[in-house]
């Protein structure tokens, strides 16, 4: 059984490493992604999606060679009157990196920035979890994107 306290804590670790860290990208495992990964002793991660302001993805880690945890998810702008994807981008690296700093990727959080506020909801925990994020604008959701994932066995 693997210890969820050490994969949450490495999945911060790598969530903060990759996208919102900079990471550099790696050759894609499938044709046409974006693949962003990180290591660390018996730990791997992987960030793969496809598309740009509008995008779908997978994130897996594993652990001494073994699927451990997956998340899915889908974004997009829905209201590109008020926000396009370079600030929507923005808006969530710099909210997502103040959650990291608080050393955790789930609960729920809010977060004021110039181009808007961003919340995000969810529920479960690192075993099994769901939920979902948004920019508001001018009193309007202007990006959302919904999450799922959990602990994945043989």
């Amino acid at each position: 059984m693997i210890d969820t306290a050490m994969l949450s804590d490495f999945i911060v670790e790598a969530k903060a490493a990759t996208y919102v860290g900079g990471g550099v990208p790696r050759p894609p495992c499938r044709l046409g992604a974006h693949d962003i990964g990180y290591f660390s002793g018996d730990w791997r991660y992987l960030d793969s999606y496809f598309g740009g302001t509008d995008f779908a993805g997978q994130e897996v880690v594993w652990f001494a060679g073994e699927p451990v945890w997956a998340m899915n998810y889908f974004g997009c702008v829905v209201a590109s009157d008020l926000i396009d994807g370079r600030a929507a981008g923005t808006v969530i690296k710099a909210a997502l990196s103040a959650m990291y700093r608080e050393g955790r990727f789930l609960g729920g959080m809010e977060f004021n920035h110039p181009f808007g506020r961003y919340v995000d909801r969810s529920e479960g925990g690192c075993e099994r979890f769901s939920g979902h994020e948004y920019i508001m604008v001018a009193g309007r959701k202007a990006y959302v994107l919904d999450y799922r994932g959990g602990l994945v066995t043989p």
